[in-house]
């Protein structure tokens, strides 16, 4: 009898770690960091709840480091295996995982400068070498539906989730899962994207499964009816008159993209000017050419701009800042003008040090243009505190905070709904993750009233029986 484990990604929307087991065979889905709370972020640093020696495999959604930043860690404690992942998934991670050693290695060298560790020296979770470890074992595989072998007795299908370039549904078949010996099949839905936003596919149907794991970010809450370009367009013009800066602060991955592709829209249409508009995350440069070079996951606006000739994600004055000395020239520039930088809920990278500067200005301009977890920088300015610690310091918050909601990358519950409405038969059960505790039980909620399905909301550590 098969049955899964819930590691990470229940009661919050990070550290993603899903063990599936059929009598020897074992199988972790997705491998994500915990991020946010001291709480949680105290989890990375205990002994892995699994033998990282006894996985037969590791299957990855897509690249974002909550579900794929601990894998360095599973490799330097000795995996061997594979880690099948889509093409484009693959791609980003020879980008992301070795930058996130590059910042445990920074955070830990700053811990052991700054006297800031209980024990010395302090060292880092893992390493850029580990990190890149990880790269020798991918396995990138076609995000078309096709299943591949995964090991005995075990095969799975990536297809379009449409949260991320390269994000997966994954549909696990396994051979005998069942009691009566028949074959068991386990769906992903890993981060679903919601439908009609730009530069990727809309997410693909759902198969027939016997059992459904779906995210549940926005369990609780809706978009909204106001456009995100429409958003976007009212806040930057009413920033202008104060001839401030505008920190946006934005994923490498994905939502930078989103941002840019958005903000030329909005400059072609003449809806506002046409500003300096700086990308300070290197990591961002090469994520967009990833986005160019997988067209099979793009949508038919994106193709046909590429088309034309045109490059969907360049603003008409827009520059990259590469170097540690081109970021720190952007806070010599005067006027509005519009900084894009990482990380995406500011619990780390550049973004810092230009929020220690913006926060304090009443002329400046924070847009927040995706979730902000709870515990994060991002999440207490964006609730109205005051001041905020940032690096040590205590910096007054004295800007125009405002948010576009219709930016997530994340299903909202109506398109939640809508996509399981897609489903051929109904699953013997439900299991909603990646969501606060209030968000994945809301999120149940809706799908028990709409469609009367066994829906549970799992805890950490849980073991359920797939029988």
């Amino acid at each position: 009898m098969a049955r899964i484990t819930f590691f990470g990604g229940v009661g919050t929307v990070t550290g993603s770690k899903y063990l599936i087991e059929q009598n020897d065979k074992r199988i972790l889905v997705d491998c994500g960091l915990f991020q946010g709370l001291k709480e949680l972020r105290e989890r990375n640093w205990l002994q892995p709840p699994f033998d990282p020696l006894s996985l037969d495999a590791i299957i990855i959604t897509h690249a974002h480091i909550d579900h794929t930043g601990y894998l360095p860690r599973v490799v330097k404690l000795g995996y061997k295996g594979p880690i099948f992942t889509s093409r484009a998934s693959a791609d980003l991670l020879k980008i992301l995982l070795p930058d996130s050693g590059r910042l445990q290695e920074e955070e830990a060298d700053y811990r052991n400068r700054h006297q800031l560790t209980s024990h010395t020296p302090a060292l880092p979770l893992y390493d850029e070498n580990d990190a890149r470890d990880v790269l020798k074992l991918l396995h990138p595989v076609p995000n078309n539906g096709v299943p591949i072998h995964v090991c005995e007795g075990v095969k799975a299908s990536f297809l379009v989730a449409g949260h991320i370039m390269g994000a997966s549904l994954v549909l696990l078949e396994i051979d005998g899962g069942k009691p009566d010996g028949t074959d068991l099949r386990f769906l992903f839905s890993g981060d679903l994207g919601h439908y009609d936003q730009p530069i990727v596919k809309d997410p693909a149907p759902p198969p027939a499964c016997d059992y459904l794991m779906v995210e549940s970010t926005y369990g609780d809450r809706l978009h909204g009816e106001t456009s995100s370009e429409d958003q976007m367009a009212g806040i930057i013009n009413q920033a202008i008159p104060r001839n401030g800066p505008i920190l946006i602060p934005a994923f490498a991955v994905g939502r930078t993209q989103e941002v840019l592709y958005l903000l030329r829209d909005l400059e072609e249409k003449g809806r506002i000017p046409v500003l300096p508009v700086i990308v300070d995350s290197p990591m961002a440069a090469q994520t967009t050419q990833v986005y160019n070079r997988w067209h099979e996951e793009q949508d038919e606006e994106y193709t046909s701009i590429l088309a034309r000739k045109q490059h969907p994600l360049r603003t008409g004055s827009m520059i990259t800042a590469s170097s540690r000395e081109e970021s720190k020239r952007v806070n010599e520039m005067r006027g509005t003008r519009i900084i894009i930088s990482a990380s995406g809920m500011m619990t780390g990278g550049r973004v810092l040090h230009h929020a220690m500067r913006i926060l304090p200005d009443p002329n400046a301009t924070v847009i927040f243009v995706g979730y902000q977890a709870a515990g994060t920088t991002g999440r207490r300015i964006q609730e109205g505190a005051d001041e905020v610690r940032i690096m040590k310091n205590q910096v007054p918050v004295r800007c125009h905070v405002e948010k576009v909601e219709g930016f997530s990358a994340h299903a909202d519950w109506k398109d939640v709904l809508r996509w399981l409405e897609g489903l051929p038969a109904a699953p013997k059960m439900v299991f909603t993750t990646h969501g606060e505790p209030v968000s994945a039980e809301a999120m149940a909620g809706h799908i028990r009233e709409h469609f009367g399905w066994n829906v549970i909301v799992p805890q950490f550590e849980q073991v359920v029986e797939l029988t």
